[in-house]
Parts: C-alpha cells; sequence; structure tokens
C-alpha cells in the first residue's frame, strides 16, 4: 500500500482532557510526516449513531486518507478493534457500527481485519484508551504504507457489528421519521432521505408546530420553523435564527411526523 499524507481524527474524548493530545502524540511519533485532520472530537460521550453521521458525512469530502474514529462505549470489552479499505481510504476503530456508514460512502467495505499484530500496538495497551494504546498506533502504520494485511487476520465484512437502522415510515400524508443527529446550531437531521419532502406541499406541520418547506434558512422570518434538504441530502428541521431541538423539545432517537399543514 502507498502512504499516505493524511489522517482523519473523530472522537468523544472532548477538549478538556489530554485524550486528544496523547494520540496526536502517537500519531507523530509513529508517522511524523503525517498530517492530521480534527474531524471533531465533541460527539456526545459514547453516541457511536451520532459520531457514524459525522463520520459518514464528511469523509467523502476529505482526501484520501486513513480515519481514525473512536467512539467507544465498550472499550477493553470482547467488542472488536478493526481496520477497514473502502474506497481509497481506510478505516479504524472499534467494531461497533461507528465505521460502516462510512465505509459507505466511501465505497463500501472491500476488506477487513482485526488488530491483533501484537507488534504494532503500544507496549502495554490500556484497558481503557484503546484510542492511544492500539488505534493510534495502526493508524500511523498505515499512513506510512504498511499493509492491510499485517494489521491483523481479515476478517468476513459480513460479521461486523451494524447500527440499528433508523425508523423511517412514509405516510399518505407525510411521513415518520427518527431523529438523526441534532448539530451544534440545534437543526434537526432525521434519518428520512430528502426525496420523501418532495411530494409535499410549501405548508407543513412538525408534529404539532406549523413549518414551511424551502430551500434555506433565510427563506423565511426570523423564529419561524422550516423544514429543508440539509447539505447531506437528508430532511432537516431548522428554525430561523433559533434551535429547532429546543422548540420540539427533542433530542436524537426521537420520532417527528411530517405531514402536510
Amino acid at each position: 500500500m502507498a502512504p499516505t499524507p493524511w489522517i482523519s481524527f473523530t472522537t468523544d474524548y472532548g477538549l478538556a482532557d489530554g485524550f486528544v493530545a496523547a494520540c496526536h502524540g502517537v500519531l507523530a511519533q509513529v508517522a511524523p510526516t503525517a498530517r492530521v485532520i480534527d474531524v471533531t472530537h465533541l460527539v456526545p460521550p459514547g453516541d457511536v449513531r451520532r459520531g457514524a453521521a459525522v463520520l459518514a458525512q464528511t469523509v467523502p469530502y476529505l482526501p484520501a486518507a486513513v480515519h481514525l474514529a473512536v467512539v467507544d462505549p465498550g472499550v477493553g470489552t470482547a467488542r472488536r478493534a478493526v481496520a477497514l479499505a473502502a474506497g481509497d481510504g481506510l478505516l479504524v476503530g472499534p467494531d461497533n457500527g461507528l465505521l460502516l456508514d462510512a465505509a459507505v460512502a466511501l465505497g463500501g467495505v472491500r476488506t477487513a481485519v482485526e488488530l491483533t499484530n501484537r507488534d504494532w500496538l503500544g507496549a502495554q495497551p490500556s484497558a481503557t484508551f484503546h484510542g492511544r494504546d492500539i488505534f493510534a498506533p495502526v493508524t500511523a502504520r498505515l499512513a506510512l504504507g504498511a499493509p492491510l494485511a499485517d494489521a491483523g487476520p481479515a476478517i468476513d465484512p459480513s460479521t461486523l457489528v451494524r447500527l440499528p437502522a433508523p425508523l423511517v415510515r412514509p405516510e399518505t400524508d407525510g411521513f415518520t421519521a427518527e431523529i438523526l443527529t441534532v448539530d451544534h446550531f440545534g437543526n434537526v437531521q432525521l434519518a428520512a432521505s430528502g426525496n420523501l419532502l418532495e411530494p409535499l406541499p410549501r405548508s407543513l406541520r412538525v408534529e404539532h408546530q406549523p413549518a414551511v418547506r424551502v430551500r434555506t434558512f433565510g427563506d423565511v422570518g426570523p423564529g419561524e420553523l422550516l423544514v429543508h434538504v440539509d447539505s447531506a441530502g437528508q430532511v432537516a428541521v431548522a428554525v430561523n435564527g433559533g434551535r429547532a431541538a429546543d422548540l420540539l423539545g427533542v433530542v436524537p432517537g426521537d420520532q417527528l411526523r411530517v405531514t402536510a399543514g
């Protein structure tokens, strides 16, 4: 495998502790010429679905890279540590569903391995910090061009853990869909693809709240509720100048019904 100059890095580690810096340090020691793009380290703690969504919606816009992602509430348990080849990239992280949507966005999993090569890992891997002691050193070696097969034995991609499919239910006058994510601005992204909005009129209802189907936020007045197709091609509910999640009182995993007004 040819070396790649790029690594992307996504976690729920936050910015108040030294976790991110420790992983950067390992990457720099093993692959000092690699360049690291920090996608985010503010995924809500343990929120694998949010991490998966952020990663999948970001990787198509990144250069060919080794994508290191760690949202790992099962760290130290029997869950596998894996690396996947997908499209022109590699993904490294826990086998808990975090990586698969991103792999699909890159073209689908071509090869998967379990990370068992002790020579590639830290001297004494911690039971609770696999980001530093397993995933970062493996990512760095792969960025240097080491063969994926040397990281550990091949595994059947069909055995990789998948997140449960979010609810999307078309209905006669609209649809009901699970909330996939809530972003920094309080915009509510649904699991529904944008094409579900096509047959609906401009005047809508989101649960019992009147809303307007528009192209962008400024197409309604300040404080108005709107429904649009977001930059990831998903149906999203927003408030011009406000926070739709707060207005509707919802969190990821809740369901919203969008109907003709």
